[in-house]
């Protein structure tokens, strides 16, 4: 695939004149990813499972659904493989019109904060990483800094949570899992929720067989649903200054700052 590449950290969505907030074309070709994610992503698509994926897809947007976000790879775009040293990890897109940016519990700004990122605005303050509500739900500043913001599925039609899921898009994201468990000299991993959780195995066992350190939290989801419930709630879970500590133990500065 000859696909363009982020040279910089500023964003540009592709071209879709008809809507900017939805997918309206099955491109994979023509959306950015850093360059050091190229191998890992042209090697999906090229495969069975990033076939069926497409065909999948193909048929969906046929029939007219409306699928977000308009730039499933985004996370791959700003966040450059060389400098992860966090992953946070979803499970798929926000379901509702304009919310999906393309990076887990991230909105676009403008958009009204969802309940989940209200409550990680909320840890993060408590945890003292924040010294005051950010104005917007976009997390793309922790993008640009090394904090991949990957859900596991990359699409959603709106108003159906996980209707993506297991169409393919796993195999892309375990891989780029994998990628950086096997790459990154140090790295932490924020599982929250038993989906997210269920990679720790992978992240674990690839890290270890390639000699990096890997430090895996695990927690409740932000969701108002579980976020206050045992066994590890996620508002007091402190995972926002924990990974900074061993981070900088490590020599690498985390930044949780947000605008």
């Amino acid at each position: 695939m000859n696909r363009p590449l982020q040279a910089d950290l500023a964003f540009d969505l592709p071209a879709q004149a008809e809507s900017p907030h939805r997918l309206t074309s099955w491109s994979p070709d023509a959306w950015p990813v850093d360059a050091g994610w190229t191998g890992v992503v042209d090697q999906f698509f090229n495969s069975g499972a990033g076939r069926n994926l497409a065909d999948f897809m193909q048929r969906r947007l046929a029939a007219g659904a409306v699928v977000y976000p308009p730039a499933p790879l985004r996370a791959l775009a700003l966040t450059r493989l060389a400098d992860v040293r966090i992953v946070i990890l979803g499970q798929d897109p926000y379901h509702g019109l304009d919310q999906a940016e393309g990076l887990a519990f991230s909105v676009a700004p403008g958009v009204r904060i969802p309940p989940s990122l209200r409550n990680i605005h909320k840890e993060l303050l408590r945890d003292g990483c924040l010294a005051q509500a950010p104005a917007s739900g976009s997390l793309s500043a922790w993008a640009t800094r090394g904090v991949l913001l990957l859900n596991s599925s990359l699409t959603v039609e709106d108003g159906l949570p996980a209707s993506h899921a297991k169409q393919g898009w796993e195999v892309l994201t375990d891989a780029v899992l994998a990628t950086v468990a096997a790459q990154a000299p140090a790295c932490v991993y924020l599982l929250w929720g038993a989906h997210a959780q269920a990679k720790a195995p992978l992240i674990m066992q690839t890290a270890s067989s390639h000699g990096r350190e890997a430090l895996v939290l695990k927690a409740n989801h932000p969701s108002p649903l579980s976020a206050l419930r045992p066994p590890v709630p996620f508002i007091g879970c402190g995972h926002f200054s924990l990974a900074r500590q061993w981070l900088a133990e490590r020599g690498a500065v985390v930044d949780w700052s947000l605008p």
